[in-house]
């Protein structure tokens, strides 16, 4: 349940990404998430050798034992996921001020699916026949949303795949605290987006607005949810993280009619009626599963 609600929680919470990043959109993408890097390496920083030194010393100390093998292959997704979450982070905002919000909700509708493809291929994670009906439900919603939207479709798939990518990236073996090894992400996403401060737009200036924004961007909207994703694929298979992505454009469709006042039609809300009818199905499957297989499982002592 735990690990649930900690999925949940960081999805609600960038569901309502929009309210702080709208306020912003006078600036340019680019000095945007540059700032949003560098304010969150500052903080996870602090926080990582702060609150938890016992669980960062533990994880050094794990890295000191392993063997050059191990090394690589960490190397290798610290680099991966480094760079993924880098491009998510720049596509996201790029999108939802140049283009709509409701484009990158569109791409947290995809990326559920991606997740759960790629968590098949890679991963080995079956679905039951509940599970895949909502999937399919969720490619019918997908395919609804973007009928004559082919720009949004395009830069929805992208924002998409490099999440979920990154997501199946996270599950994996190496025995490292997760906040410190998201720790590492930001700060190498960092370093491999630092060249953009030579190319950003300087000509507006800069409010105390900005600063106290990207601040809370920083914080509430990339190291907790991030972590809170990182936490909850501990105890979940990454399609179900996956599927609970639903939550975050669910949300941002209510933002964009209700609070922004972007035009809507009756497929759209068709499709999202698909969408949240989808994300129950999946979850009622899923648990069903696992209460039918903790049944079935032979207790030990029986044996």
């Amino acid at each position: 349940m735990k690990y649930y609600l900690s999925s949940m929680v960081g999805f609600i919470i960038w569901g309502t990404f929009a309210l702080v990043l709208k306020p912003l959109a006078a600036y340019g993408a680019l000095d945007i998430l540059i700032h949003r890097v560098l304010f969150a390496s500052v903080c996870i920083f602090l926080a990582c050798f702060l609150f938890r030194r016992k669980q960062t010393f533990a994880s050094i100390k794990y890295l000191r034992s392993t063997s050059n093998k191990e090394r690589i292959q960490l190397a290798v997704n610290i680099f991966a996921s480094a760079l993924l979450l880098g491009m998510n982070w720049f596509l996201f905002i790029y999108v939802m001020n140049t283009v709509s919000v409701n484009a990158t909700s569109l791409a947290y509708l995809i990326c559920p699916i991606l997740t759960t493809v790629l968590a098949s291929i890679f991963l080995n994670e079956r679905l039951n026949k509940g599970q895949w009906l909502a999937v399919g439900l969720s490619v019918v919603a997908c395919l609804i949303m973007a009928y004559g939207h082919f720009i949004d479709l395009f830069y929805s798939f992208i924002i998409a795949l490099s999440y979920a990518a990154y997501l199946v990236l996270q599950k994996n073996k190496f025995k490292i605290d997760k906040f410190f090894t998201l720790t590492i992400h930001i700060i190498v996403a960092t370093i491999i987006l630092l060249p953009i401060l030579s190319v950003i737009d300087t000509s507006v200036p800069k409010t105390d607005q900005f600063y106290v924004l990207i601040l809370v961007i920083a914080i509430a909207y990339t190291i907790i949810p991030l972590f809170l994703n990182i936490y909850a694929l501990k105890g979940l298979d990454s399609s179900v993280v996956g599927i609970l992505l639903y939550i975050n454009p669910i949300i941002s469709f209510f933002l964009a009619i209700l609070y922004y006042k972007e035009p809507i039609n009756l497929p759209q809300i068709f499709a999202f009626a698909l969408i949240f009818l989808a994300v129950i199905i999946f979850n009622i499957a899923y648990i069903y599963q696992r209460r039918r297989q903790t049944v079935l499982k032979p207790d030990v002592h029986e044996l």
